[in-house]
């Protein structure tokens, strides 16, 4: 009998341990795809429910890093690349699902966004196959310049495959990472919790409120568009909303005093010039506002809006005028958070444009 007591008496620490309640919020954080993750949970968690759900939301984001990771051998996305052209190969549903945005998203931006742009982005030393710090030699440019397009890439989603048309060298990474923030939220989502901000990287998805009782909801800082400052521009409430940024003033370098931005237009083969710096697109779908916010920054300022427009996109601009900053939203952005934030927060507001072409934004 002494030894059952003695046995029930060491097995109890565990489960009360397992079972003891966790103070609100529970935040994890750790290092994925070469950037960070933290995840903040207000839903009460006892310390065994939130080790199970680290242990999924972390299983999401190994599985897009096998499958689309450029910085591993034995991701699926190599595979795909080191495939014979014109050879249909047998592909997962979320490479297929990525994929399809992908295109979807190039052809609405006519090639502003283009996942064959990767070995030029190698070229310009900013991908996995990175070379020293110089400018391309104008005819090696041409040369890769030449392979670069979408229509390179054809996908039969009903049979779950694709092939390259040409050898050129798909990149996901303006897209990946909005799709692991997707996939974390989902699973979130699947384990009943109901108020969490998922950041990853920078890119965010919220979902419910930041305090309950007060009704307090979720509030994300648009970043001032400066070399090596982290500075809220603006504070923008997000509640069942996504939110992607691509900026060409964190990662860059410099040849003689010119600056050359880690951005590059798939459709000249060289970095973004303009005064464009910071574009956040606001979307259900992260995977969407990713690839959005990329294809944004490719354009430019007067391109970028109209193509918003074109796409009935909540967007917010942030464009260099000297030494200041120039917010600019459009009406989808104002519609959405109204315009008394707006008006408070100082974005300037642009007047609807016709359309001229019909809506691509997943929703």
């Amino acid at each position: 009998m002494l030894g059952v007591l003695l046995g029930a008496l060491l097995i109890l620490p565990g489960c009360s341990e397992s079972d003891r309640p966790l103070e609100s919020p529970v935040r994890f954080d750790g290092n994925i795809f070469g950037t960070f993750y933290q995840v903040t949970i207000m839903d009460p968690l006892t310390q065994g429910e939130s080790l199970e759900l680290e242990e999924g939301f972390k299983a999401e984001l190994e599985s897009v890093d096998q499958a689309m990771s450029t910085y591993r051998d034995d991701s699926e996305l190599i595979a795909f690349n080191e495939a014979p052209v014109d050879e249909w190969q047998p592909l997962s549903n979320e490479l297929i699902e990525v994929l399809a945005i992908s295109q979807s998203v190039a052809e609405a931006s006519q090639g502003a966004f283009d996942i064959t742009v990767g070995d030029l982005v190698n070229l310009w030393s900013f991908g996995p196959g990175s070379r020293p710090e110089e400018v391309p030699a104008d005819a090696l440019l041409a040369e890769q310049l030449a392979r670069v397009g979408f229509d390179a890439v054809e996908l039969d989603s009903q049979n779950m495959q694709a092939r390259r048309t040409r050898d050129v060298f798909v990149d996901l990474s303006g897209v990946a990472k909005g799709h692991a923030t997707d996939r974390v939220a989902t699973y979130l989502d699947q384990q009943g919790i109901e108020h969490y901000l998922v950041n990853l990287g920078g890119d965010l998805i919220a979902r419910g409120v930041r305090d309950e009782d007060e009704q307090t909801p979720w509030r994300i800082g648009i970043e001032v568009p400066e070399d090596g400052q982290q500075r809220a521009q603006h504070i923008i409430p997000l509640e069942s909303m996504s939110v992607a940024t691509s900026g060409d003033y964190r990662n860059y370098f410099e040849v003689e005093g010119e600056r050359f931005s880690h951005t590059i237009d798939p459709r000249t083969g060289r970095p973004v010039t303009h005064q464009l710096a910071s574009v956040s697109v606001f979307h259900p779908s992260n995977a969407w506002a990713d690839a959005w916010a990329t294809a944004l920054l490719v354009v430019g300022e007067q391109d970028a809006m109209q193509m918003a427009i074109e796409n009935n996109l909540k967007v917010l601009l942030l464009v260099r005028e000297g030494e200041q900053w120039r917010s600019i939203a459009t009406p989808e952005f104002v519609n959405y958070f109204g315009e008394s934030l707006v008006d408070e927060l100082g974005i300037e507001q642009l007047p609807t444009p016709a359309p001229t072409n019909q809506p691509v934004t997943g929703e």
